[in-house]
């Protein structure tokens, strides 16, 4: 913890020292007309929200802003994930098909719009991921902003985008961030690409780029975050500097190819049948579209659809069903900070529809709930008297990072029998039991057994255990008062049939988030019982045929 808070502390003082006045001179930029060419964009691009940009609506990271005509640069707007979105400039991707002279002419004010509003260094709209993801956005579109445009126009577009990218390469060994890092390795890729007098340095990024990828993707193709969403957003960048490697640098193509087709396997690893990425350590709603075209890039990719352990998770798959749990492995320090204490919990589909899954983060415009939202009583997992199994530490220099109570156990799995046991000793010191869950895939996935139980660990044994249930957006639970049976009638119309045994049952609000709607309010079936040795929870969900 110390030489992590020292490296953080060092590398940050650096990295504020290369911004301030005095030295931001050395970020000259490029000449005019040093660019050439673009960097491929694949992901899918909407007509519609071209139309609904130009008449002053932005739709961005799930929030709706009606500017009534006015720059969105010059309006406050109180939603971070929105500002990060519309600074970030991915939307520029939605016009890259238009035809309209007048289409390509507003896309190009708005970049320029940027340029007379924020063209000189701000921490916020300057930090280092947000600049290389612009950066990345700009190259992919560079045509489509200098095409049509003024000699005057092209030159400050060129001059701008010059001066970020050498920003990124003072900075580029100083940021703190690890996904943060490799987003300007990508975009320092792409900028020696698309630049003709720094075509000689592509080797040379391109390398670094391996590298930083190689420090922080495990053996299995997860990021260290162990978070689906950072994956992606790594994987859009990536994939597209394979994509432009290709063909003048086939090698490097290659060497970086590896890689990334191992971290489009363990995406694919971490999906439901639904097509969403399981909601954890920071995951929550993502475009399918987008998730597609992103998966699609994947020349050797070969989806592997069976039952298998993979950086800490563990998957079940039977017949149409599919299940992903946690093992409960906290990211080391470094990664942690979005990471979510979410020991045991699991999320579950059937076919293409979500049964049980988990809250997800909380939404930008609730960021005091954000806590909340990465305890374990968000997540469809066990907690002792609301205590989850991990600290979140919420003052001092680790504000906002997870840490572990005790070493992570190894989960395991019987594929032949579709079952798989996870243990968390986070609640040992406090309340003398380790937890064990045990949950099978029965009846070509029509069936999910689960079972809870307390194992001796400590001389005392106090505390209530909890379990939850977050179920699916729009589901209704119906609960009879004489046996332990409940019903959950799903908004396809479907009914899962709920028992118990061992536990005390209720019926609680719950919510889920969503990109469309901030957070969805549904229902959660809530098992409670007292902590007391080899004590056994014991549940059951079974599809109702007919």
């Amino acid at each position: 913890m110390i030489r992590f808070l020292a490296w953080r502390w060092t590398s940050g003082a650096i990295g504020y020292a290369a911004t301030m006045p005095l030295l931001r001179w050395t970020w000259q930029g490029l000449s005019e007309d040093a660019f050439a060419g673009s960097l491929p964009e694949f992901r899918p691009a909407d007509t519609e929200t071209v139309i609904d940009m130009m008449q002053g609506r932005y739709l961005l990271a799930s929030k709706l802003v009606d500017t009534e005509g006015t720059s969105p640069f010059s309006i406050d707007v109180d939603h971070e994930d929105w500002l990060q979105a519309l600074h970030g400039f991915a939307w520029l991707r939605h016009f890259r098909e238009v035809r309209d002279e007048g289409s390509k002419r507003f896309a190009r004010t708005l970049v320029l719009d940027w340029i007379g509003r924020e063209g000189q260094f701000d921490p916020d709209s300057w930090a280092p991921g947000l600049t290389a993801q612009r950066v990345l956005n700009w190259l992919r579109h560079y045509p489509l902003l200098t095409e049509g445009a003024t000699p005057e126009q092209a030159s400050s577009i060129a001059r701008v985008l010059g001066t970020q990218v050498q920003s990124l390469k003072v900075r580029a060994r100083f940021v703190t961030v690890p996904h943060e890092r490799a987003l300007v390795a990508a975009a320092l890729v792409g900028a020696a690409l698309c630049d003709d007098e720094g075509r000689g340095n592509v080797e040379k990024y391109a390398t670094r780029l391996r590298q930083v990828l190689e420090k922080q993707v495990d053996a299995d193709g997860l990021h260290r975050s162990r978070s689906a969403r950072i994956q992606l957003n790594l994987l859009v960048e990536a994939a597209t500097i394979r994509l432009a490697l290709i063909r003048d640098h086939a090698d490097l193509a290659h060497e970086l190819g590896t890689i990334v087709d191992a971290m489009h396997g363990a995406l694919d690893t971490l999906t439901l049948g639904s097509g969403e990425p399981a909601y954890f350590n920071g995951t929550g709603q993502i475009a399918h579209d987008l998730l597609v075209a992103v998966q699609a890039q994947s020349p050797e990719r070969r989806r592997d659809g069976g039952s298998r352990l993979l950086s800490g998770y563990g998957r079940l798959v039977c017949g149409p069903a599919t299940l992903i749990a946690d093992a409960g492995l906290v990211p080391d320090l470094a990664f942690s900070g979005d990471a979510t204490s979410s020991a045991m919990a699991f999320e579950f589909s059937h076919g293409t529809e979500l049964i049980v899954g988990n809250c997800g983060p909380a939404p930008a415009e609730l960021p005091d709930s954000k806590p909340l939202f990465r305890g374990g009583t968000a997540h469809t997992g066990p907690t002792i008297n609301a205590r989850s199994a991990d600290e979140l530490t919420e003052r001092g220099p680790l504000n906002g990072y997870l840490r572990s109570l005790a070493p992570a156990i190894e989960a395991s799995l019987d594929a032949e029998e579709q079952s798989l046991v996870l243990h968390t000793a986070g609640y040992e010191a406090e309340f003398g039991v380790t937890l064990e869950r045990r949950m099978t895939l029965l009846n070509d996935g029509r069936t999910l057994v689960g079972q809870d139980k307390a194992l001796v660990a400590g001389e005392e044994v106090s505390g209530v255990v909890t379990l939850r249930f977050h179920l699916a957006p729009g589901a209704e639970i119906w609960h009879g008062t004489s046996e332990n049976i409940a019903r959950v009638y799903l908004s396809s119309g479907t009914t899962w049939t709920f028992l118990w045994e061992g536990a005390e049952m209720r019926e609680e609000e719950s919510v889920r988030q969503s990109a469309h709607f901030g957070l969805h309010r549904t229902r959660q079936i809530v098992l409670e019982a007292p902590v007391e040795p080899g004590h056994e929870i014991a549940w059951i969900f079974t599809l109702e045929e007919g």
